[in-house]
């Protein structure tokens, strides 16, 4: 039996005159997840099948569901369009797919109307020849089945499947611009990235770290996320950007009052991410804030910590539960590496009562008690960029005490293409 995969587009097909320019970034990003297997492709207007070796199966379906902008695929079986060769090839696979008697029922859908019959006779037609050959796994159930057998009919072939696996859906990512991430080593913001990535948002990781002040394993910590993030990006691979933030971090402990250092803390990191986006042609900053799960994402203090910024801050977890985000960082794989107890600078020194209703009067007479502004510019200018990809596994903590020792043992190392110089 010839085997292939069926892609479908879904709502790229509604993009009318501007729907080549989805579906091109789509087979590209088709193409890059599959370059290394020995497959073929034949295109057209609302799908692409790919043709595969059979024990390459699993792996180009795995690779599947890191492109955005697919919306289903299948494994479908192919023959002419013709009743008794459709009926003959429906008994085989049958015969291969169920093992354990069900009920069941054909399904036919004519892409090629041309056909001399209307669907439901060509479904009843092929349902009558196979019966009597299959009975021992399957008996008709027309309103309740636990298996279809989908035929479709296309005007040079006839393609037959079972199921119909969903993908990742949205757009291609690149197709939608770049956008900046806040990225902490919590929970929230690795999925803020992949529910944009979804919406074809390219993004960039931005990182605020402490060293010595906080572990040099919750810089570890974000690196492992970024390489899971790196999977579903565009030849699988991420930026991230280590922001120097110890001296800030220091002097807001220092000068602000402690109701007010998460909100002042928040202020400059959206300062500083607003500065380096504006500088780099990025479009956007995104967070993983939530209403109202913690102090600072009450709706006063993000109108107090925005009110920085003119650029467009972007929250696709705004509405989420706790309960949903965790769902999917689990489903992404970043959940594991999220929970471990290694403080980032917006968990560590938590004061003990955050205001939940801060002012930009009160932030503004909070920042005028010292002079970040030198310490922000040194800050961006001494910003480390990495390149992380999936196979990127190296280790920090094996090469020095702290993160530039780590990072200046690592250039020496050859053949490591991840530190941008």
């Amino acid at each position: 039996m010839e085997k292939t995969i069926l892609i479908r587009y879904g709502d790229l097909v509604l993009k009318g005159k501007n729907r080549n320019i989805f579906t091109t970034q789509v087979k590209k990003l088709i193409k890059e997840k599959l370059k290394d297997l020995d497959v073929s492709y034949e295109f057209d207007y609302n799908h692409v099948l790919v043709n595969f070796k059979s024990n390459d199966l699993n792996k180009v379906k795995e690779r599947l569901m890191l492109v955005t902008g697919i919306h289903s695929f299948s494994l479908v079986y192919r023959t002419l369009p013709n009743i008794k060769m459709i009926a003959d090839l429906a008994i085989k696979v049958i015969r291969e797919e169920i093992i354990k008697k069900t009920t069941f029922k054909v399904e036919t859908k004519r892409i090629d109307k041309s056909f001399p019959k209307t669907s439901l006779e060509i479904s009843q037609s092929v349902a009558k020849k196979i019966l009597p050959k299959v009975s021992d796994l399957i008996e008709v159930d027309v309103k309740n089945p636990n298996q279809i057998l989908n035929i479709e009919l296309r005007p040079k072939e006839a393609l037959l499947y079972f199921k119909k696996e969903k993908a990742l859906g949205g757009f291609p990512i690149g197709i939608g611009g770049k956008g900046l991430l806040m990225l902490s080593g919590g929970i929230d913001s690795p999925v803020a990235a992949f529910m944009m990535m979804k919406q074809g948002v390219e993004v960039e990781l931005f990182h605020f770290e402490s060293t010595p002040m906080t572990p040099l394993e919750s810089v570890q910590k974000v690196i492992d996320i970024s390489r899971e993030l790196s999977k579903y990006m565009p030849k699988g691979k991420i930026k991230l950007h280590l922001v120097p933030f110890t001296n800030i971090h220091k002097e807001i402990l220092k000068n602000v009052s402690d109701s007010y250092t998460i909100t002042i803390m928040r202020r400059i990191m959206y300062h500083m991410a607003e500065t380096y986006a504006k500088n780099n042609n990025i479009l956007s900053i995104i967070n993983g804030e939530s209403v109202n799960q913690v102090a600072s994402q009450t709706l006063e203090s993000i109108l107090v910590v925005e009110s920085v910024t003119n650029l467009p801050i972007l929250r696709p977890l705004i509405a989420f539960d706790k309960d949903d985000i965790i769902d999917i960082s689990k489903k992404i794989n970043t959940y594991h590496t999220s929970i471990k107890p290694f403080n980032d600078c917006c968990s560590i020194y938590v004061p003990k009562r955050p205001v939940i209703k801060p002012t930009i009067e009160r932030s503004l007479y909070e920042e005028s008690k010292f002079n970040f502004k030198p310490l922000i510019e040194e800050s961006l200018r001494t910003i480390k960029t990495l390149i992380i990809k999936e196979d990127n596994k190296i280790n920090i903590l094996n090469y020095g005490f702290d993160l530039e020792d780590a990072l200046n043992s690592l250039k020496d190392i050859k053949n490591e293409d991840w530190i941008k110089r």
